[in-house]
């Protein structure tokens, strides 16, 4: 399969795009809030994401932020939003309506952290998504829902592939922490680790295909 057109998980949402400015995009929308939130999201901290560094970034007035978002809590929780949809709903959707069979899908969700600049900008986003979450509990939450909905997923395939369901729970378990580990660790010193490992897991974690 060809590099998803749509965001994957643990890797994809807006990165790398330049910050809106007045000149450039009269009309802002919401999502160009958003992206510009993210970009100081991954390049800061929360703490960066305030509305005044928004609009002084984006060469607007506060004024036109208020005409998208209440404050700036709206905001954050609509970027969570975001990141949960492209994220994680988007590419359990495509992969639903790929009509691949278990087995494919879950080599799919193996290969997401090799899709080369995109994985890379994803992983960014997601590693300060969760750097936020262990000291904001709105964060928190939607961090522990994507974790929820992502491993039911994988334990879903898994009992598809022909596991029984409290192995294919565990072996769930294990499996997405392989995914996140590998999203999120950047190991340069072997160019062939990353796809040797993905060899090892898909073997060891994925049930052979019945003759």
């Amino acid at each position: 399969m060809t590099e998803p057109t749509s965001p994957s998980f643990p890797t994809n949402l807006a990165a790398g795009k330049k910050v809106p400015s007045a000149s450039s995009k009269p009309q802002l929308t919401p999502q160009d809030w958003i992206d510009a939130a993210i970009q100081l999201l991954v390049s800061q901290s929360i703490e960066a994401v305030r509305v005044d560094v928004l609009a002084k970034a984006m060469g607007v007035t506060r004024g036109s932020f208020y005409w998208h978002f209440k404050d700036r809590n709206d905001l954050l929780k609509r970027l969570l939003r975001n990141w949960r949809e492209a994220a994680t709903d988007q590419v359990i959707e495509r992969l639903n309506k790929s009509h691949l069979g278990p087995r494919q899908r879950l080599q799919e969700l193996l290969a997401l952290p090799q899709r080369g600049a995109r994985a890379t900008d994803s992983a960014d986003i997601e590693l300060a998504i969760r750097t936020w979450a262990r000291h904001d509990d709105l964060a928190r939450q939607a961090v522990e829902v994507v974790d929820a909905q992502r491993l039911s997923y994988v334990t879903h395939c898994l009992c598809d592939a022909g596991l029984p369901k409290e192995t294919a729970r565990h072996q769930a378990f294990v499996l997405y922490s392989y995914l996140i580990c590998e999203s999120l660790l950047r190991d340069q010193s072997d160019p062939q680790g990353p796809q040797h490992r993905l060899q090892f897991v898909e073997h060891l974690l994925i049930p052979a295909a019945h003759p």
